[in-house]
Parts: structure tokens; sequence; C-alpha cells
């Protein structure tokens, strides 16, 4: 994954990202897609090894892969403020469009009830079936990493709170680690990027330190500070625990924001369903919840605050482990954890399919059929996801 030395200048990152993040739509494997025509084959920035190299990196890790991608591929181009100029860029189309949103639902209640939003509460669940499906068909192959998915989803239904989600991610992480045979990928070449091992050490240990201060500093504060703190404590943890895809996002943030009671639960998969229309990558999602979420944290502050929270453990991972890729992708008992991990999102993911995406939206045969048919377009008919998003709504306020 051998990248040269930063050669370009970081308006030149911020433009080619801020291009990506008005166009890109259809999800990580799309935007990788993307990527891939304007950097590779187009602006020459890294060669088809290279950038394969990183593609296998950032699917590796937690977080947004395709977000990863774009943050080392400004790295490697412009040096550190390349990297935030290419997240910047990715990012800031998305964020800001469904921030309006959140202000539109807050600013017009009545809109919450609305049939338009009733349609985006039911293409989630057509959204959230491809997911499920497409994402069990690449990471659930045999039957051993099967049952690790239906044990997750088990666990989850079971244990729904956020700490039940940890809980099956690490269990079949173990499992697979102790029962899984996954074979190594051979050869390859060195990787060489501008981080160096004790930054990457640096990196990994404050990653670290969220996870456990927060919620610590959240007990030991008054009840407002509180809740500011366990709000950025729980989206801390869904960026950093997200294995498998961006959808996976979904559960983790909904067992940190609706319990609680700081988003109501259809106002969270009205977000979530309006998050496919727009082009980017889907943990801009946070800033819509950041705006609507009731507490000390809410608005423009809170919108920035928990898009910035959620990304920050996938900066911190990916500088992290760049330093010892090489050595760590080869070991065959990393691959089986990481292999058993994938799969027991799948089985998070089918668990958050039926409660709350399915149990909030589909009340009757009408809303079955719209669910059916929107998965239908999208699935068999590889109909744009944006284009779905816009059907659903007409069809919600139709039925």
């Amino acid at each position: 994954m051998k990248i040269s030395s930063p050669d370009g200048s970081v308006a030149e990152v911020f433009v080619a990202f801020l291009k990506l993040g008005l166009t890109a739509f259809g999800g990580p494997i799309a935007h990788l897609g993307y990527f891939r025509t304007e950097f590779v084959e187009r602006r020459r920035w890294v060669d088809d090894r290279s950038y394969s190299d990183l593609v296998a990196l950032c699917q590796f890790l937690p977080g947004p892969a395709s977000s990863q991608v774009g943050m080392a591929l400004g790295l490697g181009r412009a040096g550190w403020l390349g990297l935030l100029a290419a997240w910047v860029g990715f990012t800031l189309p998305s964020a800001i469009a469904l921030t309006l949103f959140a202000f539109s639902i807050a600013e017009y209640q009545e809109l919450s009830q609305s049939g338009w939003i009733h349609g985006l509460k039911i293409v989630a669940v057509a959204i959230v079936a491809q997911a499920v499906c497409g994402m069990a068909k690449s990471l659930c192959p045999d039957w051993p990493r099967a049952v690790l998915a239906i044990l997750a989803a088990l666990l989850t239904m079971v244990f729904s709170s956020a700490m039940g989600q940890v809980a099956a991610i690490a269990m079949t992480g173990l499992l697979g680690w102790w029962g899984l045979k996954i074979t190594p990928p051979g050869g390859g070449q060195a990787h060489c990027y501008p981080v160096s091992r004790k930054l990457g050490m640096a990196a990994l240990m404050l990653f670290a330190v969220p996870l456990v201060g927060l919620p610590l500093w959240g007990a030991a504060t008054g009840t407002g500070s509180s809740t500011t703190i366990t709000l950025l404590e729980g989206v801390y943890r869904s960026g950093a625990l997200v294995f498998g895809g961006g959808h996976v996002v979904l559960p983790l943030l909904q067992a940190t924001v609706v319990p609680s009671g700081m988003v109501s639960n259809a106002d969270f998969l009205a977000g979530y369903g309006a998050a496919q229309a727009v082009p980017g990558p889907l943990f801009t999602f946070s800033a819509y919840l950041g705006v609507i979420a009731q507490g000390p944290l809410h608005g423009w502050v809170g919108g920035l605050a928990l898009l910035s929270t959620i990304f920050f453990p996938a900066f911190l991972i990916l500088i992290g482990v760049l330093p010892f890729w090489e050595g760590l992708h080869r070991r065959e008992s990393i691959q089986a954890a990481m292999a058993g991990v994938n799969a027991g999102v799948v089985g998070i993911l089918g668990s958050a399919l039926y409660d709350p995406v399915w149990t909030s939206a589909i009340h009757c045969k009408a809303d079955f059929a719209l669910a059916l048919l929107l998965f239908g377009l999208l699935t068999i008919g590889r109909a744009p996801p944006a284009l779905v998003v816009l059907l659903a709504g007409v069809a919600g306020i139709t039925i």
C-alpha cells in the first residue's frame, strides 16, 4: 500500500472530495468505486494495487470504511491537512442536508406525523433488509459464521441495550478467534505512510481513553452534565464498534438515544430514512441526531459535536493501525477474530431490522406491500437509493 510522500495541495484534495461528497450516492461500496475511478484511473494519486491494499485495511478496521479510505488518500496526497480536507469535503454536503432536515422536523412538529415521514420509515425497512441480505451473503458464507450471526441476533434481542450489542461483538470475536479457520492473505508489499509506530501507539491509546473515561466521567458528574457525557460516550462507542458497513451504526445509535428519551423512535427512523437520500457517508446521520436531541446538547452545536464524535474513533484507529498493518493482517488469529465479529454484526443488524425498524414502520398490509416493493426495487431493479427514498415519501403520503 505504498503511497508517495505528499506532493499535492490541501485545496486540491478538498475540491476533489467535495465533488464526491456532492455526487457519491449508494453507500460505502459504491463510494469505494467512485474513489477508484477518481483517484486511481483519473487523477492517478495511487496505483490499483496500492488502492486495493488500502481498501482491505479499512474494511478490516471498525468505522466507516469509505471515509477512512478518503482520510488515508488525503494524508498521502497532502499530509495531515490533506487528511482533514478529504474528510471535510466528503462529509460536509450530507451533514448540512441532514442538519437542515432536522431543523425542519424540530420546527414543524406535524411533519414528524406526516405521510412523507411514514414513507421514510418504511423505506428504512427495505434498506436495512437489503443490507442484511448483502452482508449475510458476503460475511456469513459458511455455517459456523451463520451460527455466530444467529447467536448475536438472539443476544441482542434478549439484551437490547448498548451493552448487549458490545457483548455480542466481543462474544463473536472470541468465538471466531477460537473456532474459525481463515487463510491469511499472502504476498504483497510493505506499507508506507507518514505515520511512525510511536504516533500509531499514541493514537491507539487515545482511541481507548474515551471508551473508559467518558462513562466514568458521566457517573461522577451531575444530571445535566451526565446526560451530555452519556450521549457523547454512546456516539463515540458507536463509531468505535461499527464493523461491516455504515448500516450497522443504526442499532448502536438507536440504543444510545431512543431508550434514554433524547430522540423519539419516530424521529430516529425518519432521519435514518432521509440519510439514504443524500450522498456521502451514512455516519452524517449523527449530525441529524445532535440537532434534534432533547437535552443540554442540541441544535447546531449538538449536530457538530456528534458528527465530530462519531468520526473521531475512525481517525484514531486508522492512524493507530497504519504502521502495524503489514504484520497484523497476515496473522490467522486476527483474521479469524475479525471474521467472527463481521458475522456478529450481521446478527446485530438483523435484530435491529425487526426492532425498532420493522415494529415502528409496518402497521398494516399496505405498509408491508410498500416495503416489499421498495426492497424489490433496490435488490432486483437496482434502482438508485435516492430515487427509492423519493418514491417512498410520495407513496407514504398516498397511503
